[in-house]
């Protein structure tokens, strides 16, 4: 008879010393929100969940609907290496939010993207996501407050001049701690950029780890008196954050990457082109769920690495959507990089746009067109019929508007309380009077 897998994960926690048992999850924005219970409570929080408002959490539910309960996936369980003090030690479980009768809830981020792999599981497709994430590590100043001031002057792979070298392999260390595989960690282009890569993985494990991952990287960051910021550009004259997407699809059956095809000339399938042609297809539609801030659109803009208009390649680094080259006999990973998202978005609602889309161009069979492989900033790319990305977050909200798949996929629940809520942000930056707009105008007018 085999061991009960909630008496076998209390066991491990009490053979940890584990003293308190954080329990996680994101609210639509993707904002981390954690319920902390003593040790003692999880059996009881295992076997019949931990009740909580929801109508507190942005976007969850309205006062008359706000009663509902968390559970913990019993896989997620993880010490929190920063954590470990004397007799307080600290473990981490993410939970799945269900409502009073027991349904999961709609509103949940992480219901949404297991909803959409569901889906694609339906096709006979598993989805693979591995995310590149870009983030900047700031001083504090004198009074401990927040500022943009690099800690440091190197730039993009430097080494003697990088004085974050031993920070990243404390954050590595930490991650590797909570089961998340590193590929890479460097500096990136900007002064006191950096950038962490994460091995592939499912789809929702994938957003676990992306949000697991922003967490570890402030704590490590703030354990070594700096301030870690994902804010897509915090300074205008350098790049900005991106959180360059890996993504492929493998077959359930035989484990085999569907992308891939030796006899084409980029080693893409037929099903990878439709995929490719979905993304574009519905590029400006899901890009508030991927770059869902107002100072998101500041970093899509020409001159910084960053995509603008809605095209692919293989050498283009300016197209949105590029296919890396692969080392020969490893076909196994073959993939694609979506590189307009950035690192402030909810991951579990980026990864199943994303997804959502591609399977829309696999359904319905969409042509890809011709690859572009010059650099987009130095021609014309309306005379050859690309459209771009929305320029601020109000018309990406309205591409959204007007895209009912990606609609689809969010749910109506996610769907309307987003829009609401960016909504809000969107009116509040328009009316805003900014330092800029003072120095240009009042004395001139």
């Amino acid at each position: 008879m085999s061991e009960d897998p909630r008496q076998s994960l209390i066991a491990r926690a009490e053979e940890q010393g584990v003293a308190f048992v954080n329990l996680q999850f994101t609210d639509i924005l993707g904002m981390v929100k954690t319920v902390t219970i003593p040790v003692e409570e999880l059996p009881d929080a295992l076997d019949h969940g931990v009740w909580f408002d929801g109508s507190s959490i942005e976007g969850f539910a309205r006062m008359v609907e706000s009663d509902m309960y968390l559970v913990p996936d019993l896989a997620s369980y993880t010490l929190i290496p920063w954590d470990q003090h004397e007799g307080l030690a600290t473990a981490r479980l993410i939970c799945n939010i269900f409502t009073p009768d027991g349904k999961p809830f709609a509103g949940d981020p992480r219901h949404v993207l297991a909803t959409v792999t569901r889906q694609a599981a339906d096709l006979g497709y598993g989805f693979n996501v591995a995310p590149e994430l870009e983030f900047f590590l700031f001083r504090r100043d004198e009074h401990g407050n927040n500022t943009p001031l690099p800690h440091d002057n190197a730039g993009y792979f430097d080494v003697s001049t990088d004085q974050a070298t031993l920070i990243r392999r404390q954050m590595v260390r930490a991650l590797r701690g909570m089961g998340i595989v590193t590929e890479a960690a460097h500096h990136e282009v900007a002064a006191g950029q950096h950038e962490i890569d994460l091995r592939v993985t499912e789809a929702v494990r994938a957003a676990d780890n992306t949000v697991t991952t922003r967490v570890a990287l402030k704590a490590i960051a703030q354990i070594n008196g700096l301030y870690a910021t994902f804010m897509p550009k915090p300074m205008a004259s350098v790049n900005g954050n991106g959180m360059h997407v890996h993504q492929s699809l493998t077959d359930l059956v035989t484990g085999q990457n569907i992308f891939f095809d030796p006899d084409d000339a980029y080693g893409l399938s037929k099903v990878a082109r439709q995929f490719i042609a979905g993304l574009l297809a519905h590029a400006r539609g899901m890009c508030v769920i991927l770059a869902p801030l107002v100072n998101s659109y500041k970093r899509l803009v020409p001159g910084f690495e960053a995509p603008i208009y809605i095209s692919w390649g293989r050498t283009n680094r300016s197209a949105l959507v590029r296919v890396p080259r692969i080392t020969a006999g490893r076909h196994q990973s073959t993939r694609i990089e979506l590189r307009c998202p950035d690192p402030s978005c909810n991951p579990y609602l980026a990864y199943a746009v994303m997804l959502a889309a591609g399977l829309d161009g696999v359904r319905r069979k969409l042509t890809l067109r011709e690859a572009a492989e010059e650099d987009l900033f130095h021609i014309d790319p309306r005379a050859r019929g690309m459209a771009m990305l929305p320029s601020s977050l109000g018309a990406a909200l309205d591409a959204l508007r007007e895209d009912e798949v990606i609609q689809a996929a969010l749910g109506a629940n996610v769907y309307e309380r987003f829009v609401d809520a960016k909504q809000l942000e969107w009116e509040g930056y328009r009316s805003y009077v900014s330092a800029w707009e003072v120095d240009r105008y009042l004395s001139i007018f």
